[in-house]
C-alpha cells in the first residue's frame, strides 16, 4: 500500500487500535481456522445488514465526488458490494443452513446500528473528503488483515480462507491504494484544523471497526 504522508499519519496515530484488531480472538481465529461457527454466522448475517447502508453509503461518495474519475470508481466499488461481496455472504450462509429469505430478515444490532449511522451522517452532513476519512479504515483495514492473515498460512476452512482471499485480493488492494491515494491528494496544504477533523472522523470509524469484530466475538445482538 502507498506510503505517502497524510494517510500514513492516519494510520501510524492509531496503530495501537490496528494491531488490537489484528490481535482479536475473532480475527486471529478466521486466520488460524478456530473461529467457532457459530461467531462467524453472527458476523454474516451483521455484516450482511451492514453492507446495504454501507452501499448507500458508497452512492454518496459518487453523487459527491469532485470528478468523473472520481464518481466512477465508487459506482464501480457499488457494484462490487452489491453484486460480489453480498453475494459471497448469501453464498456462505447457504452453506450454513441460513437460507436467503432469513438473511434478509436480520435485525441490526446496536454496534451495527451505530457504525452505519456514523457512515451515513458523514455522507449526508460532510464533504468528499469526509467521506474518504471514514471509509479508509473498513476498505483499508480489511485488506490489511487479508495480508496479514494469508501470510501465515491459508486455514483449511474453505469459508475463511475465501474470506482472506477475497480481502487481501488484488481488486481490494487496489481500491484501498486508490482511496489512499485520493485522501492524500485532498489533504494536500489543507489546514491543520481541517487535517485534524478528518484524523477524528477515521480514528471513530476504526473504533467500530474494533467494535464489530467484538460484537461478532461475543455474538451480541
Amino acid at each position: 500500500m502507498s506510503n505517502a504522508a497524510f494517510y500514513r499519519e492516519l494510520r501510524d496515530r492509531t496503530d495501537v487500535l490496528w494491531e488490537t484488531i489484528f490481535d482479536h480472538p475473532f480475527v486471529k481465529g478466521i486466520g488460524d481456522g478456530s473461529l467457532a461457527r457459530e461467531r462467524f454466522e453472527f458476523y454474516l448475517l451483521q455484516d450482511y445488514v451492514y453492507l446495504i447502508d454501507f452501499s448507500r453509503v458508497l452512492a454518496l461518495a459518487c453523487a459527491k465526488a469532485p470528478t468523473l474519475n472520481e464518481m466512477g470508481t465508487f459506482a464501480a466499488l457499488l457494484h462490487v458490494t452489491l453484486n460480489t461481496e453480498m453475494a459471497l455472504h448469501r453464498k456462505t450462509c447457504a452453506a450454513f443452513g441460513i437460507p436467503e429469505t432469513e438473511l434478509v430478515k436480520t435485525r441490526k444490532s446496536p454496534v451495527t446500528t451505530a457504525y452505519t449511522d456514523f457512515l451515513a451522517r458523514a455522507g449526508y452532513e460532510g464533504d468528499f473528503s469526509d467521506l474518504l476519512a471514514v471509509l479508509l479504515p473498513c476498505a483499508c483495514g480489511y485488506v490489511e488483515i487479508g495480508i496479514r492473515l494469508k501470510s501465515q498460512g491459508l486455514p483449511d476452512n474453505p469459508f475463511y480462507r475465501d474470506w482472506i482471499d477475497t480481502y487481501s485480493s488484488a481488486e481490494f488492494r487496489e481500491f484501498a491504494d486508490w482511496l489512499i491515494e485520493r485522501m492524500n491528494e485532498h489533504a494536500a496544504g489543507v489546514p491543520a484544523q481541517l487535517r485534524e477533523r478528518w484524523h477524528r472522523l477515521y480514528e471513530t470509524s476504526a473504533r467500530h471497526e474494533f467494535l464489530f469484530f467484538d460484537m461478532s466475538w461475543k455474538k451480541e445482538g
